[in-house]
């Protein structure tokens, strides 16, 4: 009998003693998840840029000397231009006259 009211004295110690913690929503808030994302979104932007720029930079590396300015040519003429279509005529372009 006396093992038994220990018994029970310890369990009920041990049940009481346990912290018992209730969160009534599990998870981050919509707040810190958008600002998560965003974060994610922004640094998944600044990785894509590096890697375009080192993939164009290697690319050009790969290039002769001649075809690099030829890139070189064309790309000022379109910044010029912008992404309109070619100002010289079909024949122009295809004759040279």
């Amino acid at each position: 009998m006396f093992r038994k009211i220990v018994s029970s004295i310890i369990l009920l110690l041990a049940l009481v003693a346990v912290p018992r913690v209730v969160v009534a929503q599990d998870g981050i808030s919509r707040k810190q998840q958008e600002k998560k994302l965003e974060k994610q979104a922004k640094v998944d932007k600044k990785e894509k840029a590096k890697k375009e720029k080192f993939d164009r930079k290697r690319h050009l590396s790969l290039q002769d000397k001649a075809t690099r300015k030829r890139l070189k040519r064309h790309n000022k003429r379109a910044d010029r231009n912008g992404s309109d279509p070619h100002r010289d005529s079909f024949f122009q372009r295809t004759f040279g006259w």
